[in-house]
């Protein structure tokens, strides 16, 4: 995320599968799997699957913000990893993430509770997720202002369909004070697999019912709109030697200022197809990547290109 933060990529994410759809001894495999395929970045959260999954993570990003107590606050922040590092049986986690702003706590009480429970030997580093620009250049301002420690990534929503404030917000914030992104649901929510180009399958994740909102979002005019680009899409995965997920997940990683992309697999063939994306990474030339603009045609106006 910064110069003294290097994430290895692409990375798992734990939100929706482990502990939802898919069993403990699963997922287990699928770490492990992923962890000997060199990842080693698992991220996680106390309010994830209501805190009920038992297997140990090896590296672990926690969100301090359980559904019974909201907020940002020094109380929160510091129970809330406590409470998440006796369950996971760890020590200490990587990077502790500040979920969502809390505009009732003091920006300066968050970031002192952030370098509170790093200097507890708790955290390694903490970062932020969902947090706009102007919050996160507040956060950086006030540690520099207290001596305290500044927030080193963000963690932001990326994919075909959603591009504007990786691309035109946050590599401001790249370039000036080093914070970097992990960005999170590449592949859409499932939207960008093509499974759902003839409909919503029995067994998808926007069959379900938690996940109402996702299957009227692709049942809608916009929906549709987008199963058309992704079939062309498909045709320049094909043109390289790819499924049209590794060309998603290669076009997130392509981005100079993204660290690393947390991936959700359910199982074993997609985590396998979606550690594959790093061999298209290569091929996505300058070329390619017009291509896909121009099928996608929302490239947000920015002042320079932040792409390589």
């Amino acid at each position: 995320c910064s110069k003294t933060l290097t994430l290895t990529f692409p990375s798992t994410g734990t939100w929706v599968t482990f502990g939802g759809q898919i069993s403990d001894e699963v997922a287990e495999q699928l770490m492990t799997i992923a962890y000997e395929s060199g990842v080693n970045l698992f991220d996680t959260a106390e309010v994830y699957s209501g805190g009920k999954s038992t297997f140990l993570v090896v590296s672990a990003w926690i969100l301090p913000k359980a559904e019974t107590e909201r907020g940002l606050n020094r109380k929160h922040i510091i129970e809330g990893l406590k409470g998440s590092l006796q369950r996971m049986q760890l020590e200490y986690v990587d990077v502790v993430f500040a979920n969502r702003p809390d505009s009732n706590t003091p920006m300066e009480e968050i970031v002192r509770a952030m370098t509170h429970v790093i200097n507890q030997g708790m955290a390694m580093y903490w970062g932020t997720s969902r947090w706009s620009a102007m919050e996160i250049m507040e956060a950086y301002s006030v540690a520099r202002q207290f001596n305290l420690i500044p927030p080193v990534c963000e963690q932001a929503e990326y994919h075909f369909f959603q591009r504007e404030k990786v691309e035109t917000q946050l590599p401001e914030l790249y370039h000036k004070i080093g914070v970097g992104v992990v960005s999170w649901s590449p592949l859409a929510c499932g939207i960008i697999t093509g499974k759902y180009e003839n409909g919503v399958p029995e067994s998808s994740r926007a069959s379900m019912k938690p996940y109402q909102w996702l299957r009227e979002k692709i049942m809608s005019e916009d929906g549709r709109k987008q199963q058309a680009k992704l079939k062309e899409l498909a045709q320049i995965a094909e043109k390289l030697g790819c499924t049209l997920p590794q060309l998603a997940i290669a076009w997130c990683l392509r981005n100079e200022g993204v660290s690393s992309v947390l991936l959700g697999s359910s199982n074993l063939s997609q985590l396998t197809e979606n550690l594959g994306a790093i061999q298209v990474i290569p091929k996505m030339t300058a070329g390619i990547a017009s291509e896909v603009d121009h099928i996608l045609g929302n490239r947000p106006h920015s002042k320079r290109d932040y792409h390589h």
